[in-house]
């Protein structure tokens, strides 16, 4: 009986052809199948070519629910990084190279959800905010920003500058604030304490020690003060049209900081992200190798090969209902074989499936923890060691 070997092109996608545990496995799961159904006793309608197929797509299911639990515990952490080896004419095509790598944990996805946020708080963001100016003509109130600012957009964006609406993040158009009313308001009080010794003698001087937050949070309160209590200058954009308050009495210079209406498929800077991993069809995890599973790996397998065999013959035979024979007829158990192989398969596949439901790492993490906390409660009942008493 010819072997896996020396059998030309033995299995349809060859994935583990060229592997010698897999062709060793190959040649004995054929025997071990036909030995269930009857043979040698009674001869079963099935080449080993079937048989292999059926070895070789065992291997595959198995790598591609493996893979699939990997890409749920990791997907958060590989979002956007490379798609990892896309050469083609190899037995491994298409996105692959780092099934049996342990990724380390990101906060790339955290931080690329909360980025929009950030930027519209004017504290972060991926966008660049840039700066432009528009001149003000005495006597005019109104101004189409979209208009004034194209020449500035389209020097810093370039070709990306599309003359699409700009996003206006702030106009420059009110009082400066006074530095020296940062701390409060008896500043100048102790700057003079402090320059003729007199902090010691004085309810004038202030000896906390604040957090910093507290001094941002007081110079917020004092810019906005300055700007809305003791600033004459005001203005609103509607639609990117510009109305200044007062109406300027001079020819004038106004600054604005703005930026490119968001577009999700474009990157003020090339983090390569965009082209990276964005969902499952493009994790790189590739077909894991025969030779490097284990042997609960390959037992799955087997067992799968051996219900995809039976449902095989199954199908085979039932194309017979009986075969005549002399003075009576055989019935040929076809359907019975196909139910059985179709629900054995799906038994194997649901056992698999509820383990690996089991191991995600959020799993594996709750286990630890309530791992941990059933060893802090065994802790307390040691008893403490007698102290030892220096008399």
């Amino acid at each position: 009986m010819a072997t896996f070997a020396n059998t030309a092109n033995p299995t349809p996608y060859t994935q583990f052809d060229s592997e010698p545990s897999f062709q060793s496995d190959a040649d004995a799961v054929a025997t071990l199948f036909r030995n269930k159904v009857g043979d040698p006793v009674l001869s079963i309608e099935m080449t080993n070519k079937q048989i292999w197929a059926c070895f070789e797509e065992s291997a595959l299911e198995y790598s591609s629910i493996i893979n699939t639990y990997h890409a749920k515990s990791t997907l958060g952490s590989i979002l956007g990084s490379p798609t990892g080896s896309l050469t083609s004419g190899s037995t491994n095509v298409g996105p692959h190279a780092q099934q049996n790598r342990y990724p380390q944990q990101t906060l790339e996805f955290l931080k690329r959800m909360s980025s929009p946020y950030g930027q519209e708080a004017g504290v972060g963001g991926s966008r660049t905010i840039f700066s432009g100016s528009i001149n003000t003509t005495a006597s005019v109130q109104d101004y189409n920003l979209d208009e004034m600012l194209s020449s500035s957009a389209t020097g810093a964006y370039g070709s990306r500058w599309d003359g699409s609406q700009l996003v206006i993040r702030e106009i420059m158009h009110y009082d400066p604030t006074a530095a020296f009313r940062f701390f409060d308001s008896t500043t100048a009080i102790n700057y003079l304490n402090n320059e003729f010794n007199f902090e010691s003698f004085t309810p004038e001087t202030v000896f906390y020690v604040l957090p910093i937050y507290e001094d941002i949070l007081r110079g917020m309160q004092l810019d906005l003060s300055q700007r809305v209590r003791r600033s004459n200058y005001s203005y609103e954009v509607i639609n990117n049209k510009l109305r200044l308050f007062p109406e300027p009495t001079k020819d004038g210079k106004l600054w604005v900081r703005y930026q490119k209406r968001p577009d999700p498929f474009d990157e003020d800077v090339n983090t390569g992200q965009l082209e990276g991993v964005s969902n499952l069809s493009n994790v790189p995890y590739g077909v894991i190798k025969y030779g490097n599973l284990n042997s609960i790996a390959r037992q799955w397998i087997r067992e799968f090969c051996i219900a995809l065999c039976t449902e095989a013959l199954g199908r085979i035979r039932s194309k017979f209902q009986t075969i005549p024979i002399p003075g009576n007829e055989l019935t040929l158990d076809g359907d019975t074989l196909v139910t059985q192989g179709i629900e054995k398969q799906q038994g194997l596949k649901d056992k698999l499936t509820e383990l690996l439901d089991s191991m995600t790492y959020d799993q594996i993490s709750e286990r630890d923890a309530r791992t941990a906390e059933n060893i802090n409660k065994q802790l307390r009942f040691i008893p403490f060691p007698s102290p030892i008493i220096v008399g």
